[in-house]
């Protein structure tokens, strides 16, 4: 086990007694005689408003106005009410927990369909299947439910039963189960080993237990010949599970971040600086890194590919991230709500804080980046300061051609849901593989039946033939089979057909052996493309 570093995390909790122990820093009398009670006019604002307005409202109408005013008045981008389902929503995504039965359910065909099934759940124990179709939940019948009527009625407190019922293939009559419902664990982490023996981890968010299931990893990554790390599109996470992310890369007793937070109670210019350094002993320290980045690398993520950027540990590529430098604490309000807004800031190691400064609607404000600070690396790199993590390359995304935008555009206007259609299509044939134990695949026959699918649903045929388009279908057709069968590596074979990133990444990797020879290999490749001309470096550039 991962030693919890347990002082902070991105998501505070705040108990009851502090907030009461800052409400009563000022003596009752001086409040009541020199400040009149706000929250008292307030109540009455309400009462009046609610009993006497020419148009009725209800409280809950004017306290949820009042609360929304309230944000509006912070100007803080990420302060935000949840409602109950919100706050359900918040907790799954942020922690990968929930009460069910571990199911992933999509609704393909007008069926509600199970992709996917958790490992160690009770829907695992019993004995349901990809494929099954549930058409039954508590002797009510599911046929024709959405997917979201199905997950809410599945799910409940744990300990509870919840009756089943499934259609599988090659059975004539359903099949029943009852299933006691027990709190679910999504994973955030899913590992592969790509060509080469390079692996290839992708961490969706930084949740519970991140850390833990990154260790598993690593310690299994004796033969390989790289990592990257995938923190795409990671809106980040968990403080905590970060600073224990990026403790498994670094040497102990290297800085890993620090915070700077207002003391609470106090006046703002009353602050805390609190650090941590890293205790445990380094795993994979002689392997290669690479860190990929995007737009949508948000937080807890930036946290982790800063550390590793600012100790030369991992070589950062794809785009410049979101910039969220902050400490947001989240504080549990009555009646199953929330309260989420800003208390501090976090800086890397080498004390860049990469907050992107933004208006109240959270759009970037623009900037010039000559005027941002500089740091350097203990190779002597030199790293921006400020406006989130510029990658040591960047690469731009892979762009649509014009028939494939043309494909696009024409099924929207005839109204064809190609990525709906995709992914049915992609489950079909993966069932199909999966039963005669093949790996995931696209057989011509299965292309072309699907082609003519669409052509019958109202794609042009002209459009369907255009190479581009079926060259297009088909690598999404892959990728989407790949999803269905849980294969990773085979996703990743296939999306870097056209994810330059990634591709530019395990080529770098299977050139290098070690994290200098890493960095070498990138400038002489950079060096190289300058040399070909300057409409070669739009794709290809250091920060």
């Amino acid at each position: 086990m991962i030693h919890r570093i347990a002082r902070l995390t991105l998501i505070l909790t705040l108990t009851a007694t502090s907030v009461r122990a800052q409400n009563t820093r000022t003596p009752p009398d001086e409040r009541t005689q020199d400040n009149p009670s706000q929250l008292a006019i307030l109540d009455s604002a309400v009462s009046a408003i609610t009993q006497m307005h020419m148009d009725q409202f209800s409280d809950s109408i004017l306290w949820e106005a009042a609360i929304d005013g309230l944000i509006d008045a912070l100007q803080d981008p990420y302060a935000e009410l949840f409602t109950p389902l919100e706050s359900e929503a918040w907790e799954e995504e942020t922690t990968g927990n929930y009460s069910g039965i571990g199911l992933q359910i999509t609704q393909l065909n007008e069926r509600i369909t199970v992709t996917a099934v958790f490992r160690s759940t009770p829907a695992n124990q019993v004995g349901i299947l990809v494929g099954d179709v549930i058409v039954g939940v508590n002797q009510h019948d599911a046929s024709s439910w959405t997917t979201g009527m199905a997950a809410d009625s599945i799910r409940g407190p744990v300990g509870t039963e919840v009756f089943v019922k499934i259609k599988r293939q090659g059975f004539e009559e359903p099949i029943a189960f009852d299933i006691e419902r027990a709190q679910v664990h999504r994973p955030a982490v899913d590992f592969a080993i790509l060509e080469g023996g390079v692996g290839y981890v992708v961490m969706d968010r930084v949740a519970r237990n991140a850390a833990n299931e990154m260790s598993d990893v690593l310690r299994n990554m004796d033969s390989a010949k790289g990592l990257i790390i995938d923190l795409r599109r990671n809106p980040g996470g968990f403080l905590d599970e970060s600073l224990m992310l990026a403790d498994l890369f670094l040497k102990p007793g290297s800085k890993l971040a620090s915070t700077v937070q207002r003391v609470p109670g106090s006046p703002a210019s009353e602050t805390t600086e609190d650090s941590w350094d890293d205790r445990w002993p380094q795993l994979v320290p002689d392997l290669p890194i690479i860190v990929l980045v995007d737009e949508y690398t948000a937080s807890g993520a930036e946290i982790l590919a800063g550390a590793l950027q600012d100790y030369d540990r991992g070589l950062v590529m794809g785009a410049r991230t979101f910039g969220k430098g902050v400490v947001q604490t989240v504080i549990p309000l009555p009646y199953n709500r929330r309260l989420r807004f800003t208390t501090g800031s976090w800086l890397t190691p080498l004390g860049r804080s990469l907050q992107r400064v933004r208006d109240a609607q959270g759009r970037p404000i623009e900037e010039d980046l000559d005027t941002l600070p500089r740091v350097i690396t203990p190779m002597g790199r030199t790293l921006i300061n400020g406006g989130g993590i510029f990658p040591d390359l960047e690469i731009e995304n892979d762009t649509l051609k014009t028939m494939e935008r043309e494909l696009i555009a024409t099924a929207n206007e005839v109204r064809v849901l190609l990525g709906l259609r995709l992914a049915e299509f992609g489950f079909e044939v993966a069932t199909i593989l999966l039963g005669n134990d093949q790996k995931p695949s696209l057989p011509e026959e299965h292309f072309e039946r699907f082609l003519g699918q669409l052509e019958e649903e109202g794609l042009p045929g002209e459009l369907l033939s255009d190479e581009d388009v079926r060259s297009y279908l088909h690598w999404q057709a892959r990728i989407n089979i790949a999803q269905r069968m849980n294969d990773v590596g085979s996703e990743a074979d296939f999306r870097k057909e056209r994810d330059r990133v990634l591709a530019e990444a395990v080529q770098l990797l299977l050139l290098s052996d070690r994290q200098t020879q890493l960095f070498q290999r990138l400038d002489d490749r950079v060096s190289g493309v300058r040399n070909e001309g300057a409409g070669s470096e739009r794709n290809l550039r250091p920060y």
